[in-house]
């Protein structure tokens, strides 16, 4: 019997906990959350549910502990909590839920519906604005500023492999390319790649490999880098932590993850007009998800505009590292273990 089948709690919170979850839409909601964090907007279209209905489940949800809410700006996302009683109830609830149910089956295919459409806004977002870029990103501190920090970051240690999510322009590799035996950038949106390999080119970068990917599901094997950088791609996501899970599947024994984003911020208007999914990250939310991730933090630091201007975004940048304890196993070229 593990930890948690073992623990015993008073009656008054599991019968809360209980009440909560024994409600026909709420147990949907439930199910939902378990796929990853939602808003009240997402949760309206996927159950065909009004906001103020939704909105008084979430409600009750949150109250009874099942549900965690954290507010982003106007929006709010929800997640299933990882406190007790609560979470062992529910995790026991869905895993006697049976997936073959009609109305939780379509619930499934409205939420890969939503995401999609997210997905699709950004990538459309991407392609509108691929060739000036770097013009958007004057929206917060000086890259230059941002850059020297990457830089004390990682050190000057020669890297031998390299992975770069969400690539872009390909600006991390031209950075950290050099003193990188391989380097890879990843990045869902054709048109940017199409730009990173002239940039790329132009530097005389000319071993870098780009690949077109999702950032879910990396199209590189596991365990093949030292270093794997997520420069301002997260606050696009609808599952950050889930993208933090596969950067650190690809991370070798000992090897770094570094995120570079945005610290919490009210900047509506980069939702509608700059595909941001997220508006910021709090310290502890993202190194709660290094954690969950099987990584350790090892620094954090913000980055703001000199003088506090209001209208520059503070950049936060996250160190993390794989505790696997690193082999003298010599490599291939391909970054892989030799057998």
């Amino acid at each position: 019997m593990s930890e948690r089948e073992s623990r015993q709690f008073p009656l008054p919170p599991l019968l809360s906990v209980l009440r909560a979850a024994g409600e026909e839409t709420r147990l949907r909601i439930l199910a939902l959350l378990a796929q990853g964090e939602l808003n009240v907007s997402d949760l309206t279209d996927i159950l065909g549910q009004s906001q103020p209905r939704i909105s008084r489940h979430l409600k009750l949800l949150v109250e009874a502990g099942l549900v965690e809410r954290q507010r982003e700006g106007s929006w709010a996302f929800f997640r299933l909590t990882d406190s007790e009683p609560a979470s062992g109830v529910a995790q026991a609830v869905l895993q006697r839920l049976d997936r073959g149910d009609h109305d939780l089956a379509r619930d499934r295919e409205r939420l890969a519906e939503v995401r999609s459409s997210s997905a699709e806004k950004a990538a459309a977002y991407f392609s509108q604005h691929a060739d000036n870029w770097e013009n958007i990103r004057a929206l917060h501190v000086e890259e230059t500023a941002v850059e020297a920090a990457i830089r004390v970051a990682v050190g000057s240690k020669p890297i031998h492999a390299m992975l770069d999510i969400g690539t872009g322009t390909g600006r991390i590799i031209e950075l950290l390319g050099p003193q990188a035996t391989r380097s890879v950038g990843v990045d869902a949106s054709l048109d940017m790649l199409s730009v990173a390999r002239a940039n790329l080119a132009h530097k005389g970068l000319l071993s870098a490999q780009l690949r077109q990917g999702d950032v879910y599901a990396l199209p590189v094997p596991p365990q093949s880098f030292d270093l794997v950088v997520i420069h301002q791609v997260l606050h696009f996501l609808d599952e950050p932590a889930r993208a933090i899970r596969e950067a650190a599947r690809a991370l070798s024994p000992g090897g770094r993850l570094l995120i570079v984003d945005f610290a919490p911020h009210e900047l509506e208007f980069l939702r509608d007009q700059h595909a941001h999914r997220r508006l910021g990250f709090a310290p502890d939310q993202v190194e709660n998800w290094l954690r969950q991730a099987g990584l350790e933090p090892v620094q954090h630091h913000d980055l703001a505009a000199p003088g506090g201007e209001p209208d520059k975004l503070t950049v936060s940048i996250w160190l993390a590292r794989d505790p696997r304890i690193i082999t003298d196993i010599p490599l291939t070229d391909t970054g892989r273990a030799v057998a």
